[in-house]
This record gives C-alpha cells, structure tokens and sequence, in this order.
C-alpha cells in the first residue's frame, strides 16, 4: 500500500477527522487572539483602540499567526466541503452552507458593524477624552467598498463554495472520460508526498505578491474585509487552500503523510518566518517593498511559511489529536460562536485598559481572560442548547436528564 492509500486511524473507524475539527476550531480561536495583539502594535496607530503600552512581542505573535492560521483554516474548510457534497449531494451541501455560513453572515453582520463602532467610538474617548465626529469618506475606497468586518471569511466562503461548485459541474459535463480529475489527483498526490511540493503550493500566493506592487510584506495576505469584492492576492492564496483541501479529501489517506513529516513543515514554518522578521523587523513595517528583490523575496518567503505552517499544524493533529477528546469537541463547537461574537468584546476591554499605567502583559491578560470567559460563557448559557447552537454547530445539544430519584424504602422498625 502506498503512502497516498494509507487511511487514517478515523477513517478507518468510520469516525469524524477530530484532529481536523480541533485545528479548525482552534484557528479561529487563534484570531481573538489576533486582534487582540492590535492595540499593543508598535508605530502609528492602525486600529481603533490604541494603548499606551506598545510590546513588540505581541508584534511578533500578530505577525507569526497571521502567515498560516487562514491558509490553513481555508484548507480544511475545503477538506470538509467536499466531505459534505460526497455526503450529502450539491442540494444538501447548499442547503447546509445557506443555513450555516450564509444566515449568519446575514444576521451577525449588524451586530458586530454596531459593536465595533461602538468600540472604536469608547475607544476615541478613552484616548481624548470626547467623542470623535464622523470620519469622511475615504476618497480610495475600494470598488463596490462595504465593511465585512471580520465576518469577511464567510463572505468569501461563499465566493468559493460557488466557484467550486461551478466547476465541479463544468468538468462533469465537459470531461466525460474523467482525466482532469485523474490529473487533479496526481498533482495533489505528487504535492503531499514530495517534499518540495509543499513549496510549489505557494507559488500562486507568491506571484500574487509579486505583481502587486503596493503589496504591504509585513500584514501577508490582504484582508478581504472592505470590499464585495475579494482582492486578488486574498482571492488566490485563500481559494488555493480552499481547493487543495477539496481536492485532498478525495485521497484523505495523504494525511498520514502530514502527520508523519510535521516535524520537518514546521522547522520549515519556523525557519521561513524566521528569516522574514529577521529582513524586515518585528517592528510593523507599514510601507510596501522597497525594491522589487525585497518584495520578490519577502513574497517567497510568506508563501513558504504559510504553506508549511498549514501543513505542521494539520500534520500535528493528525498526529496527536486524533482521538476523541469531550474538551476539545467542546472547543470546536464553541470557537463559531466565539469567533462571531468576539471583535465588539475584544475592542471595548482593549479601551477599558488603554489607559491604565498596567504593563502590556497584564493589560493584555485581562483582554483575553474577561473575553474568553464572557464568550465561552455566553455560549454555554444561550447558545449551545438553543436554535442558535443548531444553525452554528450542525446540532442541537440536549439538556443534561436530571437524575430521577429512587425511593427508599423505609427502616424496618
């Protein structure tokens, strides 16, 4: 049996890829994180709340998490999207997809364009004492601009699931022989299995970078969160991921090789990030390229590190978080919720310290620790057991039965 037809030891059982579910969940928890690295950021201010403590350390850990989690939550996105089609067929997937990336999208987006105004506004009074009059139009607002917030990467889920969608009907109809799938599944193949093709996966992220000149190296892929329409270099790196994963559910054994090779991705991962901070700084460079080598060489580099990364961390869990877990099921359930909700919470408690004489450590362990708490606590008490729980996690959980009491008989006498 080749490396390839290898299955895993969930498939094997007929079980859920739980590595996948806790890489997926703990991505998107990943992203509170992110955003609560912003108000720390060294230099001028690029977020609403800016505090008075600046740590280049979070500016580290803004920068490293940024090159991989969305590559690989694009991934596995794709992975089980095609999992769900060979399941459920196009109608059920669609329907599915309607009811749980597009209704909340729909139904999140004014609560959390609210929330964070609201945010920014606290924060602008904390940091000058009033409250800031409406900022003028932007005369370089993006065509067809609108504020997706960080609900973005559900809009551009649905950009994807159509596009492939699409696709899938065009070659069923036009290649009657199969041998574009036939070709799809080789490539996909010979990437998993040769240990340079982790780096030809990058290479339409790094053309990306290459031609766009205004490319910012230090911020990676550009943040399709101001326009209906997907900038390009969000549009490549995002929809390659999204559709190797599609593509790699149809070999699903090739996971054994990430699993087995995860230490060489991520000393990959690690050295490819390394030697980006080590060019540009960990001090927020917020200029593009100064030359077309640097942008040439920092696009390389960004690309290598988030595919390798991608694959270490799904290698990782197929590795060690293969097996059931109640903790980390639980985490997964939970991380939609807290990542839908968490941007209003983070911002206001990023305000609320702004101006304390705390250091940043402190500051910031009071942002995640009150956030967190109110977030899991938010959907355990409404959500988990509720509608909502339904339409985000696929299921409604039931109420815990309560123990029915036994009765005794009495002490004989």
């Amino acid at each position: 049996m080749s490396k390839g037809q290898t299955t895993t030891a969930n498939e094997a059982g007929g079980e859920r890829l739980h590595g996948l579910d806790a890489v997926r969940g703990y991505a998107l928890l990943l992203g509170v994180i992110y955003h609560a690295t912003m108000s720390y950021l060294p230099g001028p201010q690029i977020w609403p709340v800016k505090d008075t403590h600046e740590s280049l350390v979070l500016s580290g850990l803004f920068f490293v998490s940024h090159t991989f989690r969305m590559t690989t939550f694009f991934l596995i996105a794709g992975f089980f999207a095609h999992l769900m089609v060979e399941k459920r067929g196009v109608l059920g997937f669609i329907k599915d997809r309607a009811k749980r990336i597009a209704l909340p999208l729909v139904a999140f987006w004014p609560i959390s364009i609210g929330g964070i105004l609201a945010g920014a506004v606290y924060g602008a009074y904390m940091a000058t004492g009033h409250v800031p009059p409406k900022p003028p139009a932007d005369p370089n607002a993006p065509f067809l601009a609108f504020p997706l917030t960080h609900l973005w990467f559900l809009y551009l889920l649905l950009w994807l699931y159509a596009g492939t969608l699409i696709t899938r009907w065009l070659v069923v109809r036009l290649d009657r022989k199969g041998a574009l799938p036939k070709l799809a599944d080789g490539l996909v193949r010979w990437s998993v299995e040769n240990r340079i093709g982790v780096l030809v996966l990058g290479l339409p992220a790094f053309a990306a970078f290459a031609l766009s000149p205004n490319w910012l190296p230090w911020f990676g892929v550009t943040t399709p969160d101001s326009s209906l329409i997907p900038n390009a270099i969000a549009l490549t790196q995002f929809g390659m991921a999204f559709g190797f994963g599609w593509l790699l559910h149809r070999q699903a054994g090739l996971l054994k090789v990430l699993a087995d090779r995860w230490v060489m991705y991520l000393g990959l991962a690690v050295m490819f990030t390394v030697a980006q901070l080590a060019w540009m700084g960990v001090h927020p460079m917020l200029h593009p390229a100064t030359s077309d080598l640097q942008r040439l060489g920092l696009g390389a580099y960004y690309a290598a590190s988030a595919w390798t990364g991608a694959f270490a961390l799904i290698g990782m869990a197929m590795r060690f978080l293969s097996g059931h877990s109640p903790v980390r099921r639980y985490i997964a359930d939970s991380s939609y919720w807290v990542y839908l909700v968490h941007l209003p919470i983070v911002m206001i408690l990023q305000a609320a310290v702004s101006r304390l004489d705390w250091p940043w450590e402190a500051k910031f362990a009071v942002v995640l620790g009150v956030g967190f708490t109110l977030m899991f606590a938010s959907y355990h008490l409404l959500v988990r057991r509720t509608w909502v729980g339904a339409i985000l996690n696929g299921r409604r959980y039931a109420k815990p039965a309560r123990p029915v009491p036994t009765l005794q008989p009495e002490p004989a006498r």
